[in-house]
């Protein structure tokens, strides 16, 4: 039984500390120790007082009041906690018990328990204050508990369910406890329909093994309406916040490729100092994304974060918006005027979007604003001075402009002061899986799916293709294949890519020559590919008798790009 009870205890979410009626600690679980930073050993056996500074069980043994849903400051994280006394059957005080779990992220808990008397009181405690609906069958599939949480949830009392079989609290769907009870393994996030009313839930079980014997069953459930409604506040309060800061820190870019870390790396650097940076790179590889973390990591992070699309704004609706207007300036000016982005991210970071595409006249006053640190609204004659951190992003050849008069020269050199090149995904082919599956948590949360991983061979498939469209091409490719799922699917196979390329099909026949089908051992496609790049790459820089540049050139890759690929290979 006391067994029993530890696998119980450990699928359950919440972190728990117990003492006893000296206040000495006897329980204290793993999620307890994720939240406090507190190691268990140590813990374990010592005066709470002494281990949790802030403690208030000691006030919980000596009044026998109850706290509960109290909201306290733990470390850098949030909780909320329910303490309760531990009371016996003649009305004594024996222990106490706090519950309690982070705000915005519940753990996974285990749990470690010393005497099996206290367990069993503090177990009643702990069912009457989760807020997780939990069951417990037999290793026959046999009912043999459920809490106040679970009842509630599914409208079904003791007497429906205890000595019943595990398929009788279900009005649509499969077992999980028969599962696990099956195949000896956790199930996780299974939807169903439980209860008279046919609640749908999110239900996760797992076995209880003692002693390497399969003993039972324990399972939690979870309100599908609650979640979706939290899923839908959460929304609705990234979108407030994001339309106030800066969303993305550098933690969110993902990728392990030696040029993107050189780029991060640059970024940081640019983030500790004022200076204008320039983001260079194709479409879809990240530019906004980089914006944002090197505000976020900047002393400016606290002010206003503003981003423009500079080839979305009309020339005169452009200016206006930027530079601000006087009163009167136009037909339809706002009277008493307006302020412009500049002086609304003054202090803070205002992020220019296709710079490049934007026109002569433009092009003089932002060499003003990065010159002399002013403005002047449109009608005004009076310049404004303005604290601004600029950050501009462009996919054009800027070079080539300056050269073809479409580009003042005098405001490249201003803005390219800090350049940081993003390098393309068909560059960083190694970063491909991370990338998918970080799109897959995203469009988890947004298309409301528990999609879990992906096959080989569509990994594969995906890492054949150039992505011309970057990160953004590759999320486009993802979001349509979940799409292509059935709602009880979660693995994205071949079957639910989209039809991204051609190539494949043509790598698949030339792979099918006598070449590799003669080989003893196969090998993987990702392997095969890499020796001909390296051959290929070997045979061109023998070619040119070791010319990069003119070896890049013929490759159309950039000189950056072939040093990296040479590195990679080991072939100088």
């Amino acid at each position: 039984m006391r067994k029993e009870l530890e696998v119980i205890l450990n699928s359950t979410h919440d972190a728990m500390i117990a003492v006893n009626k000296y206040g000495v600690i006897t329980l204290f679980n793993k999620a307890a120790e994720k939240l406090t930073g507190i190691n268990k050993e140590y813990a374990l056996n010592r005066e709470v007082k002494k281990v949790i500074l802030n403690t208030r069980l000691n006030h919980i043994l000596e009044t026998g009041d109850f706290e509960l849903n109290r909201k306290q400051d733990l470390g850098n994280i949030k909780i909320i906690t329910n303490r309760m006394p531990v009371i016996n059957e003649k009305g004594e005080i024996i222990g106490a018990v706090a519950v309690f779990r982070d705000i915005t992220d519940i753990k996974e808990l285990a749990s470690q328990v010393t005497n099996l008397k206290e367990v069993q009181s503090m177990l009643e405690a702990i069912f009457y204050s989760t807020q997780d609906a939990i069951s417990v069958v037999d290793q026959n599939g046999i009912n043999l508990m459920i809490n106040p949480a679970y009842t509630k949830l599914t409208g079904l009392s003791e007497k429906d369910i205890i000595g019943k079989i595990a398929t009788a609290d279900i009005a649509e769907g499969e077992s999980i406890h028969l599962k696990v009870l099956e195949t000896k393994k956790k199930i996780k996030n299974a939807k169903m329909k439980v209860g008279p009313m046919g609640k749908e839930v999110i239900a996760t079980a797992a076995p209880i093994i003692v002693d390497n014997e399969l003993r039972g069953s324990v399972g939690v459930l979870h309100d599908l309406s609650d979640i979706v409604k939290a899923t839908n506040e959460l929304k609705l309060a990234k979108k407030i916040i994001r339309s106030l800061e800066a969303k993305y820190t550098f933690e969110d870019i993902v990728g392990e490729n030696k040029l993107l870390k050189n780029a991060i790396e640059k970024a940081r650097k640019a983030a500790k100092v004022p200076a204008t940076v320039l983001l260079r790179g194709e479409s879809g590889t990240g530019k906004e994304l980089f914006a944002h973390a090197i505000h976020n990591e900047s002393d400016r992070k606290f002010n206003q974060f503003i981003k423009v699309n500079c080839a979305a704004i009309s020339e005169s609706l452009l200016e206006s918006e930027l530079f601000g207007y006087e009163e009167g300036a136009f037909t339809g000016a706002k009277k008493g005027g307006k302020k412009g982005l500049f002086e609304q991210a003054s202090g803070g970071t205002i992020f220019l979007d296709e710079i490049g595409e934007v026109s002569p006249n433009i092009q003089v006053k932002l060499l003003r604003v990065l010159q002399e640190k002013e403005i002047i609204r449109v009608g005004a004659t009076k310049p404004i001075d303005i604290n601004v951190r600029i950050i501009g992003a462009t996919n054009m050849d800027l070079e080539k402009a300056v050269k073809e008069s479409r580009f003042r020269e005098d405001l490249y050199y201003r803005l390219n002061v800090l350049p940081i090149h993003i390098p393309a995904l068909r560059y960083r082919k190694e970063d491909l899986q991370d990338l998918v599956y970080n799109s897959i948590r995203k469009l988890n949360q947004e298309y409301g799916r528990a999609i879990v991983e992906i096959s080989n061979l569509a990994l594969d498939i995906l890492s054949l293709h150039d992505w011309p469209g970057n990160v953004r091409e590759l999320e486009n490719v993802i979001g349509r294949s979940i799409i292509n799922m059935k709602v009880n699917e979660n693995k994205i196979e071949r079957r639910h890519l989209p039809k991204i390329t051609e190539k494949y099909i043509e790598k698949k026949q030339f792979l099918n020559n006598d070449e590799f089908t003669s080989q003893k051992t196969p090998e993987s496609l990702k392997t095969i590919l890499e020796n001909k790049e390296k051959e290929y790459l070997t045979y061109i820089l023998n070619k040119f008798k070791g010319n990069k540049t003119k070896a890049a050139k013929v490759l159309d890759i950039s000189i950056r790009s072939l040093y990296y690929k040479l590195e990679k290979y080991k072939i100088i």
